[in-house]
């Protein structure tokens, strides 16, 4: 189930250990006046970015996804100007260039989706990108401790809109699912997401953003290597576009 597994289990485990360990090692934890600014950003980046795009992700191609979650870099742009952060000419250029070399990545592409799956792939970007640009200047914790209690939050969260949609666990998972989700647990949320916040802490909110676009070039190499696709030139083309 999305919520219950993918994204709400995953978030609230991740959360749960990354808060255990940092306790451990004596980083201090979020004072009562700061869990609420967690609670906003786990509402906005777990439940409305993430959220949206795992349940989207059951009736919209991989291809539309991508473009969708590739326009997240404009919308932290515009959010950044309108907060007065406003980002350079040579950001703006790269932004824009990189949203073109994935609308070529995925122009080949089946790009077939619903309307209920366009809606919540318009949500997904821009409550991240707001989320992100809205942390900024906050009283947060340090990034690594802001990072699991956000997890933590936004998992609880995901968990009771799971339950609220009627989601439910009718099986007991395959190995090779409980192991792609152990694998978004390790790689996507403790390491990737507390990266992701350390770089809101240290740089530009437009450098920051810019993963989306190196998504989908590392996504291509994986599938050639892991699952043996085939790419051509115009992929090639697409990708150092991006790169660029």
């Amino acid at each position: 189930p999305p919520f219950l597994a993918v994204s709400g289990g995953r978030m609230l485990l991740a959360g749960a250990l990354m808060y255990a360990v940092l306790r451990w090692r004596d980083v201090p934890a979020p004072t009562r006046a700061q869990w609420p600014s967690l609670a906003v950003m786990g509402l906005l980046m777990m439940l409305l970015g993430n959220g949206m795009v795992v349940l989207a992700e059951e009736e919209v191609s991989s291809g539309i996804a991508a473009i969708a979650i590739a326009s997240m870099p404009l919308w932290m742009g515009l959010f950044g100007a309108m907060s007065g952060r406003h980002p350079s000419r040579g950001e703006w250029l790269g932004i824009g260039i990189g949203f073109i070399g994935v609308l070529w990545l995925n122009a080949g592409s089946s790009l077939s989706s619903t309307p209920r799956g366009l809606v919540l792939l318009l949500i997904a970007p821009i409550a991240w990108a707001f989320g992100s640009v809205w942390s900024r200047g906050r009283d947060l914790p340090s990034p690594f401790m802001g990072a699991a209690g956000q997890m933590l939050l936004g998992g609880v969260m995901m968990l009771v809109a799971g339950f609220t949609l009627g989601e439910r666990m009718h099986d007991w998972p395959s190995m090779k699912s409980l192991l792609s989700v152990g694998y978004l647990l390790t790689f996507g949320s403790i390491i990737g997401f507390s990266a992701y916040i350390w770089l809101l802490h240290h740089v530009r909110p437009a450098l920051a953003g810019s993963y989306a676009y190196v998504n989908p070039v590392i996504a291509m190499a994986l599938g050639a290597w892991l699952a043996k696709e085939h790419f051509g030139t115009a992929d090639l083309g697409a990708t150092g576009v991006i790169l660029l």
